[in-house]
């Protein structure tokens, strides 16, 4: 992808990769809510159906040296940032081979080699945790950005607030990006804030910001690469609300009595990767043959996933101390 300060130019190569790694995010869930229904995935499952430009779209125009804090929807982000697959899905599985060992499950990814920050259980817990990362970097002169990821649900949270007001006051390098997806659990939007204008809120901390279209992958990389640029060049934070929609149910325990089904059916016409994928072949940019080779890599990766999940090990039960007790007189993590 090439070009200027203010207007990005799309290529076909760039295109591909956006529209491959949506499509890899979204047949990854699929074969883990099936694996949930055979009970290989067990616990809670939260899946990012629907959001997927978003990740795409912001992480995709991060350097190495940034860092991502996501929440518990985060296997997208984990994919996008670079966490292999099959350590992904091992990780679900509980296995040693895990991103964690085999001890987050769905909710804790975490890759610190990567600079994936989590995955995190709490609603707004991310937050606090990337205020604490721009500090250090403001505190090194770092050019660093902390992308902190973060539902509609946090804003109701002590947290959001907290964190923007010492973002702000502090000049910290985050780029905060709200996935609203309107409902908060099984909440509507409408029912918890007063001001459902998130991007609003941002401004009466004084952070610059932008509301934009979370199912347009391209609007959300051009609103990403400006807002990285920002927090780069002045050090400062900038907020983005990616205004979406998740597709599937809260979670894999969530009948879904809150909304209306023919609601999710006209949020299916407009979700990312069929609009993206339509738009590039009315075009002319990318052709049926070019989305068959996309979805033939992506399953033989996910096959080969689900192999290195299967083919891997428990922890051993004498080693379940480890990292949770200190003992004295060992050496840490003996």
């Amino acid at each position: 992808m090439t070009e200027t300060k203010d207007k990005p130019h799309l290529t076909r190569a760039h295109a591909l990769d956006l529209l491959g790694q949506m499509v890899r995010i979204r047949r990854f869930e699929d074969k883990c809510a099936e694996l949930y229904t055979q009970e290989k995935i067990r616990g809670f499952l939260h899946l990012y159906d629907g959001e997927e430009a978003i990740a795409v779209g912001v992480i995709s125009v991060l350097e190495e040296r940034d860092r991502v804090v996501s929440t518990y929807r985060e296997h997208g982000h984990a994919l996008v940032r670079g966490v292999p697959m099959g350590a992904a899905l091992a990780e679900m599985y509980g296995k040693q081979e895990g991103c964690c060992l085999g001890r987050g499950g769905s909710m804790h990814l975490f890759d610190s080699a990567r600079n994936f920050y989590g995955g995190n259980a709490i609603v707004g817990g991310g937050l606090p945790l990337a205020v604490g990362l721009g500090l250090a970097d403001h505190m090194r002169r770092e050019s660093n950005v902390t992308a902190c990821f973060f539902g509609d649900g946090a804003v109701a949270e002590g947290e959001f607030h907290e964190s923007l007001n010492l973002a702000a006051l502090w000049s910290l390098p985050i780029l905060f990006v709200c996935e609203n997806n309107l409902y908060a659990m099984g909440t509507a939007l409408a029912l918890t804030e007063s001001e459902t204008d998130i991007q609003r809120k941002s401004t009466c901390y004084r952070i610059q910001s932008e509301a934009l279209d979370g199912m347009d992958v391209v609007a959300v990389e051009a609103a990403a690469r400006r807002a990285v640029r920002a927090v780069r060049e002045t050090g400062k934070p900038y907020f983005l609300e990616c205004r979406t929609y998740r597709l599937r149910a809260h979670s894999m325990f969530d009948a879904q009595l809150y909304r209306d089904k023919a609601e999710v059916e006209s949020w299916r016409h407009r979700e990312p990767i069929l609009r993206f994928s339509e738009w590039l072949q009315s075009n002319n940019i990318v052709h049926p043959e070019d989305i068959a080779r996309i979805e033939s890599a992506v399953a033989a990766e996910i096959e080969q996933a689900v192999a290195f999940a299967e083919a891997g090990q428990w922890e051993p039960v004498e080693n379940l101390k480890r990292f949770v007790c200190a003992e004295v007189g060992h050496e840490p993590g003996t």
